[in-house]
């Protein structure tokens, strides 16, 4: 192939040299990241793709040989260089491997291989814009239920942790595809856990698609989760960091930057279907995380609110201060009761979630706080029962 490729020549010399000597780690160090890298992809004089015949006249005749997951991996680059051109043959790249060689390839890499056939297979719909192929959807869905339990039995370290990434990889584009909003959410994040910002095919685009999950999905009220990931820096310095900052205005619970923000970015809302779709929920949603953090705000021994307190908070009528509590107690985004002689609301329990970096100062200044008056209560039972410190 160095006669085909005077450019590539250099490799191709050194993969033969590898093989002659049989280095087959090194000879997985050296094809890797080639085969990742687009940049070096050639069309040969027979018109077929360079990452391929690499693939079937190098790689897959030492497979054996071979570490499992680099294989896997080497296969799925290989699959991704084919996708613009030929979809049935890169699918064929990753079916034919875990057809072949499932059992010598163990737990890691047949899952790691299997999401990224099933992600091949979505992207494949998406392109052709079919996404009514039930039958297809439902053995992804399936797929995908099956090989989550499979995770489970695997321990997370620095070797396995590209097989999670692929997963929720390919959970999270599913669910994208055939929502709900929430669902995508939860994948979302779990694979923002595992996957680095810089190995992110399109961290834009997912940024905004988390965004909005978390403003229009149903039950998502922890918006700490994102503004604490690094993937919202992704919509610094483009059109759409508006969404940034309505992030970081939930995560607050602040109404009033709520409702500044709905008018500044208004057309912007109107160009996001969902958004329109869901304004009473995201409002409603504000709402509540209006009083939870109102309640987080206050100290554990001050949790007894009044309804005019409430309604001066969260922006609200006191006659709808009642309802709003109603909704979070059976929400659960906290605990309590309500005494509607008294008009106020006791509350015993507020739902954990990630702090903000204000939020977490904060708490600390809590804890100084409380520090300060046991030790000032330390020293006044020091003073007045002077025995029971002998």
């Amino acid at each position: 192939m160095s006669n085909l490729h005077a450019d590539m020549a250099p490799f191709y010399q050194n993969v033969a040299e590898l093989c002659r000597q049989k280095l087959w780690h090194q000879l997985t160090i050296a094809v890797l990241p080639f085969v990742s890298d687009e940049k070096n992809l050639r069309t040969t004089p027979e018109g077929t793709n360079s990452f391929l015949v690499l693939y079937d006249k190098v790689v897959t005749t030492v497979e054996k040989k071979l570490n499992a997951l680099s294989l896997a991996r080497i296969a799925s680059h290989v699959a991704d260089s084919l996708v613009s051109t030929d979809g049935t043959a890169a699918k064929a790249v990753l079916e034919n491997l875990v057809t072949e060689q499932s059992a010598r390839l163990g737990l890691p890499a047949t899952l790691y291989l299997q999401s990224k056939l099933h992600l091949l297979s979505l992207n494949l719909l998406e392109k052709q814009g079919d996404w009514n192929d039930k039958v297809q959807l439902a053995v992804i869905h399936d797929a995908l239920k099956k090989n989550a339990s499979k995770l489970q039995e695997m321990t997370v370290d620095t070797s396995t942790t590209m097989v999670h990434s692929a997963h929720y990889e390919c959970s999270m584009k599913y669910r994208k595809a055939v929502g709900p909003p929430e669902a995508f959410f939860t994948e979302a994040l779990a694979y923002l856990n595992y996957t680095p910002l810089d190995q992110m095919e399109n961290p834009h685009a997912l940024a905004m698609d988390t965004c909005l999950a978390a403003l229009t999905g149903e039950g998502v009220f922890h918006f700490g989760q994102v503004v604490t990931t690094p993937i919202l820096s992704a919509l610094e310095g483009t059109p759409e960091a508006w969404l940034m900052e309505f992030m970081h205005c939930m995560a607050k619970g602040d109404v009033v930057l709520f409702q500044n923000l709905s008018g500044q970015y208004a057309t912007q809302i109107q160009s996001q279907p969902a958004l329109v779709a869901r304004a009473p929920a995201v409002k409603e949603k504000i709402t509540l995380l209006a009083l939870v953090n109102m309640v987080f705000e206050r100290p554990s021994g001050e949790r007894t609110l009044t309804f005019q307190d409430v309604a001066d908070r969260i922006h609200v009528p006191i006659d709808q201060v009642e309802l709003v509590v109603m909704r979070a107690l059976s929400l659960k985004l906290m605990e309590g009761c309500l005494d509607q002689v008294s008009q106020t609301i006791e509350v015993t329990w507020v739902m954990p979630r990630v702090l903000t970096q204000d939020q977490l100062q904060d708490l600390s200044n809590k804890f100084g706080a409380w520090a300060v008056k046991v030790s000032k209560t330390a020293d006044y039972m020091g003073e007045h029962t002077p025995a029971l410190f002998a």
